[in-house]
């Protein structure tokens, strides 16, 4: 069989939108702590504000049949400064309001186990028909049947709507991708984004570029999000590490063909310490 690599078998989703990335004084920023993003009907990309944390990572919502899906959980604990609850709750009153159904569960999992991705965690503590999964490899392993782990792939059914799990160390231990065959979203965490990627296993991390690519060979793949932006739309040129406002962000979304040019600056580092720059991302692998 052929593999297929074109997006025109995908339904189009909307990621006609300006991120909020900031204020220049963060206490008076007029923006929500949190911005929703109505990708399609089913699934919504939220980031954090930057006035909130200077992180201000993207989180993902996936509606299915039966489940509905987080993917992180953001960087601050606090309900009262970041209330993802409530926000994830409203999205989920409004997707069963469209589409009435009882006992409709949430499952929150993480793209990796780093604190700016999983701090919300504790805010869906107690909540009815939900499961928030370990953040450690055998916790992940554990909740997704992943037992050839870092090898071989993983399912997950929302109920009418499945991902694919891709195991993604390297970045950190237990980095998961996850494929949405619905939209055809390959939604790759911290492993790969318009940013700084911080590489702490250079063999792990390699492995899993090759397994990405692999797995993009066969399906099509409409668009790469990652869970930051730290370029500017200058290419080569990234925000200093700190800032709370950059009025000047490239588009979150990537492509297949930026993730082979990963691959080929991992070959040409050859696991030398050290940053190198894409233009596009900047790979620094730790010493």
């Amino acid at each position: 069989m052929t593999p297929v690599n074109e997006t025109n078998e995908l339904p189009a989703g909307n990621l006609d939108v300006v991120w909020h990335a900031g204020w220049p004084s963060a206490k008076h920023d007029p923006a929500p702590e949190i911005q929703v993003h109505s990708y399609d009907e089913r699934t919504v990309i939220l980031r954090q504000n930057k006035s909130v944390h200077l992180e201000a990572p993207f989180m993902f919502l996936f509606f299915g049949q039966e489940r509905a899906l987080l993917l992180d959980t953001g960087a601050t604990e606090e309900e009262a400064y970041f209330p993802l609850r409530r926000t994830v709750d409203e999205l989920i009153a409004g997707w069963l309001e469209r589409s009435p159904r009882p006992g409709y569960a949430l499952v929150v999992a993480h793209t990796h186990g780093h604190g700016d991705h999983v701090a919300g965690d504790g805010q869906f503590a107690g909540r009815a028909d939900t499961v928030v999964v370990g953040r450690g490899v055998a916790e992940v392993v554990e909740a997704f049947g992943l037992k050839d782990w870092p090898g071989g792939l993983g399912e997950f059914d929302l109920g009418g709507r499945v991902l694919d799990l891709i195991p993604g160390p390297g970045h950190q231990s237990a980095g998961l991708v996850f494929y949405d065959r619905r939209t055809g979203l390959l939604l790759t965490g911290d492993s790969f984004y318009p940013g700084r990627l911080y590489v702490r296993d250079v063999a792990a991390f390699t492995a899993t570029v090759e397994r990405l690519l692999a797995f993009c060979e066969a399906r099509p793949v409409s668009h790469v999000l990652g869970c930051h932006i730290e370029m500017s739309t200058t290419p080569g040129e990234d925000y200093p590490r700190g800032w709370t406002y950059q009025p000047d962000e490239p588009p979150l979304q990537m492509t297949v063909d930026q993730l082979k040019a990963l691959r080929q600056m991992l070959a040409t580092a050859d696991g030398r310490p050290g940053e190198y720059n894409g233009g596009d991302f900047i790979l620094h692998i730790d010493g």
